[in-house]
């Protein structure tokens, strides 16, 4: 394999805590007890816009799982005891009639994701019954893309058959790692042969698009047990895999705190796994979309990033942009594109709160033009490499960003140009770093000395 060397003096330096940048400006700035009446409006008017031009993104927060992965930094609620599943679904569709009130006419959905938490969790009949209770009455986009995260080791002929009678057409397996050491380490034990089956019958079923998440920096991690799991995910072709840099925040995830730290990879071992992965992927035949991600080049994804349709949002990298993500569930979040609300983060508060009959939004932020504008130039340099800069920036540019940028240009991250900037090969390792640039709020805080909002480190 011919790779180009990374030094390690660079890992080190940009090896610092960044966001991920599924939104900006990023959560930890967003407000606590955000104005729901103002909320309100703000959908309301955005629903309008964008509800019979493109249609409008739901996704759907099914929390539970049987049992706890301890690299999970999701929202999640541990149980064995399904009977949780009805009330759940209950209240998730009061929220949907409460939004559906708001919008005072038909929507059009275009996108529709289920993620946890384990969606399969839910058996086979609830998932129907909420997604039938969902439809009903709304007008499915005739290009929709309905989407589900799967558990390999419970995802049945059943689930599967339901989702695909329904509109769903992809979904998304949690690999991780096939290692046994690793799966035992992380308490997420998955044989190959479960991954293998699930992946048969999601195709035997009638997907088209099946996606797995793998995870590179997890304890135990080796790079002989990284190529074996590389090289045996790639004999069932999936057609797109998500290989994400394992987020350590245990101040965030509880359970991150059972790890012995001195079994997680440094940060240049952990940029090796990358790169021993990153190789294994573009040999088998995958194309790099971007920050994680890697696509077959007959998938949708990598068309979307030929094309220049590649958009970021809270679920990843997707080929929609509807300008409307509506968020149902507990801690799920929204974006109106000028504001963004989160639902309540515990089920006790989401379930009083709808009882209520309430929006159970808690959080969030409403942009300024300024932060739009920026919002932007994170998008193109996630989504595109590259950024082209606005005169009407050009003051908060040259004292915020200009400075950092001039730093990357020096360490041969990026290329720059009085009009804008364009990401390095060397960068493509580094985006999360390069978006930062454009972070005014994280910059303007690191300016007044606050340091209070803490990151995942960038590798």
């Amino acid at each position: 394999m011919n790779r180009e060397a990374v030094s390690p003096l660079l890992i080190r330096k940009y090896n610092q805590p960044v966001p991920r940048y599924t939104s900006y400006p990023t959560v930890p700035y967003w407000q606590e007890g955000i104005d729901a009446e103002a909320w309100k409006e703000t959908f309301r008017r955005q629903f309008h816009e964008e509800n019979h031009t493109r249609g409008i993104s739901l996704y759907l927060h099914l929390p539970f799982c049987e049992s706890l992965c301890t690299y999970c930094g999701c929202n999640k609620k541990i149980t064995t005891n399904h009977s949780v599943e009805e009330p759940y679904l209950r209240a998730v569709l009061e929220e949907w009639k409460s939004y559906r009130k708001l919008m005072q006419q038909t929507p059009v959905i275009r996108e529709l994701h289920l993620g946890g938490g384990t969606p399969t969790f839910f058996s086979p009949r609830h998932l129907k019954l909420l997604l039938q209770e969902l439809l009903k009455g709304a007008i499915v986009h005739p290009q929709h893309q309905f989407s589900i995260e799967g558990h390999p080791n419970n995802t049945t002929d059943a689930h599967l058959k339901v989702l695909y009678e329904l509109g769903f057409h992809r979904i998304s397996y949690g690999v991780q790692d096939l290692d046994p050491e690793v799966q035992r380490v992380i308490n997420r034990i998955q044989p190959f042969e479960n991954v293998q089956r699930a992946t048969g019958e999601a195709r035997a079923a009638g997907f088209t698009s099946i996606n797995f998440d793998l995870i590179y920096g997890l304890p135990l991690q080796t790079a002989a047990g990284m190529e074996q799991t590389i090289r045996s995910v790639i004999t069932l072709k999936p057609e797109r895999i998500a290989f994400y840099s394992y987020a350590h925040v245990p101040w965030n995830s509880k359970a991150q705190r059972l790890f012995n730290e001195s079994h997680l990879p440094s940060p240049e071992q952990k940029l090796e796994l990358y790169r021993l992965g990153k190789d294994l992927l573009l040999e088998a035949g995958y194309e790099d979309i971007g920050m994680d991600h890697f696509a077959l080049p007959s998938d949708e994804l990598s068309k979307a990033r030929a094309d220049g349709r590649l958009h970021r949002n809270f679920m990843g990298y997707t080929t929609q942009d509807t300008g409307l993500l509506l968020g149902l569930g507990v801690s799920s979040i929204s974006d109106a594109g000028t504001a963004f609300a989160q639902n309540a983060k515990t089920l006790h508060d989401y379930y009083a709160m709808i009882g209520r009959g309430e929006l159970a939004v808690t959080k969030g932020y409403f942009l300024t033009e300024e932060d739009r504008a920026f919002r932007r130039y994170i998008l193109d340099a996630s989504c595109r490499g590259q950024v082209s800069f606005r005169s009407e920036d050009r003051a908060c540019l040259d004292s915020f960003s200009k400075p950092v940028l001039e730093k990357l240009a020096e360490d041969g991250l990026v290329t720059l140009s009085g009009e804008g900037m364009t990401i390095t090969e060397t960068g493509r390792h580094f985006v999360r770093n390069i978006c930062a640039a454009f972070d005014l709020l994280k910059l303007r805080s690191e300016a007044a000395g606050d340091e209070g909002r803490r990151f995942s480190q960038a590798i």
